[in-house]
Formats: structure tokens, sequence, C-alpha cells
């Protein structure tokens, strides 16, 4: 089994910048695709952006779409989230989960059966 780690999250103002890490350990990594989620306080959790284990197919929700970057290496077994322009309204706990790759990739919560511990983003105005 995979177990995910998250880090590089903080407080940080209005238009700057973080990159968040998703470590994996355990099983091949390479063959999972990997999102990140994000739940507010008081929201559901929703989904963020997905990327396939090759690293060649990603997806994002609207309301990061040219502000967040998914990437990953498999060499390394990290994903990560780069989020610039960043605003209030995404504080909230960050989590990257796995599932193993099927040919398609999903922003589907339930269908991500390996979840990391989350990390904090605030981001203050």
């Amino acid at each position: 089994q995979v177990q995910l780690v998250e880090s590089g999250g903080g407080l940080v103002q209005a238009g700057g910048s973080l990159r968040l890490s998703c470590a994996a350990s355990g099983r091949t990594f390479s063959n999972y695709d990997t999102g990140w989620f994000r739940q507010a306080p008081g929201k559901e959790r929703e989904f963020v952006a997905v990327i396939n284990w090759r690293g060649g197919g990603t997806n994002y929700t609207d309301s990061v779409k040219g502000r967040f970057t998914i990437s990953r290496d498999n060499a390394k077994n990290t994903v990560y989230l780069q989020m610039n322009s960043l605003k209030p309204e995404d504080t909230a706990v960050y989590y990257c989960a796995a599932r193993q790759s099927t040919g398609r990739t999903y922003s589907i919560s339930s269908l991500y059966n390996v979840w990391g511990q989350g990390t904090q983003v605030t981001v203050s105005s």
C-alpha cells in the first residue's frame, strides 16, 4: 500500500505563492494517478487538480486554472502543487490522494483510496 505525506502549507498573503509536496512511500507510486483536494471550514471537500501516473495528463477545477500547476517527479515519488496568485478563498486544508491508474483521471474524492493527513494553507487578505 502507498502512504502519502503532504508538506509545504503555511500562512501567506493574498497574491503570494506556495508549493505543496506530496511524498509517497510503499508500493510503486508511479502506477498511481494523484489528485489534490481541499476542505475549508464548514465546507465539503472539493477537487483541486489531478495528474495521471505518467505526468502527461492534468485537470483542474475552474477556480484554480491559470494559478495552480500540478506536476510529479516519479524518480522522487513526489507530486507537487504550485499555487500562485493565492486568494483568501484558497484557504483550506489541502490533501493529496492517489488511486491506481485505470487510464482516465477522476475528480471524485470517493474514487481515491489512499489519502495523506493534509496540510493547512491560510491566505490572508
